[in-house]
């Protein structure tokens, strides 16, 4: 909690207004007391100004986050319970949503699920005066985008390697983009660096240059050594259009991969729903 501060003005409401203006807030988020009345004195002589002590309240992170996500959530008319935890070793609001039917609540490729997260942390920045990072998950959507973008840069990694050609992922957030980094920071025939702006920003994962590859030699089984060339074999695949065209229509992208993943779970998540109630039912039989 903030210290208390001295503010004076012809009157209290004066005085309350002048701390309301430095403190950048409104009268419901402070508590005051009046140090000194304001005096008139006599006949202008022995006139004192009204003096009050102010502090701001005390807020909770927590529950300002849980907040604003209900008041969302019931816009939405989404039903689900939040839960918020303050993982304090990585300075972090984690908050867990849970209900039925979340796909709409994560939206393609995570990007609603994206934008309320980036909401919450402005709602409680804006609330405590400081930043404050807010982590938002539900159906434990992050770690499987997470295992999802893992896979996708293997994949992806050794097409490249394959054909000596760099790949031009979509564009993705940063969160993501460190994943497709940290997926092959070990890898020796690959390197990854990112191109564009913001929001069309994406990663490129192209051959190490001078690395030397060895190849198979069709028939008599021996090897040979070829250098990637980073000149005009090294033109960037673009499009999805092109990707597929050079490497088959069976390649997989992470947003197919994605909603493969995403369907198998809901199914999982089905299976185990129907067993709970099927035990529950022989459960009663027996009663």
């Amino acid at each position: 909690m903030e210290d208390w501060k001295e503010f004076s003005g012809n009157t209290v409401e004066e005085a309350l207004e002048a701390a309301l203006a430095e403190l950048a807030t409104t009268s419901d988020k402070v508590v005051y007391e009046v140090v000194e009345e304001a005096s008139t004195g006599f006949l202008g002589f022995g006139k004192k100004p009204a003096v009050i002590r102010v502090q701001k309240k005390a807020v909770n992170p927590e529950e300002i986050v849980k907040t604003f996500i209900l008041n969302v959530l019931g816009a939405m008319e989404v039903e689900a319970t939040v839960d918020v935890v303050n993982n304090e070793e990585t300075e972090t609001l984690e908050v867990q949503i849970v209900g039925d039917d979340m796909g709409i609540l994560i939206g393609k490729r995570g990007q609603t699920l994206d934008s309320l997260q980036y909401l919450a942390s402005l709602a409680v920045t804006k609330e405590t005066g400081k930043y404050v990072k807010v982590k938002l998950d539900t159906e434990n959507y992050r770690e499987r985008r997470k295992e999802t973008l893992e896979n996708l840069a293997k994949n992806i990694a050794t097409k490249v390697k394959k054909f000596r050609k760099q790949v031009a992922l979509e564009p993705m957030n940063p969160y993501e983009r460190r994943i497709i980094h940290s997926a092959l920071q070990n890898d020796k025939y690959v390197e990854t660096f990112s191109e564009g702006e913001e929001p069309f920003r994406k990663v490129i994962i192209a051959p190490k240059k001078g690395v030397v590859y060895e190849d198979r030699r069709r028939g008599n089984g021996r090897y040979g050594n070829k250098r990637f060339d980073s000149g005009r074999n090294n033109k960037k695949v673009s499009s999805s259009r092109e990707f597929h065209k050079r490497y088959g229509a069976d390649t997989k992208d992470y947003s197919t991969d994605y909603k493969k993943d995403y369907a198998d779970y809901l199914e999982s998540k089905a299976a185990a729903k129907a067993a709970a109630e099927a035990q529950a039912k022989a459960e009663a039989s027996k009663e």
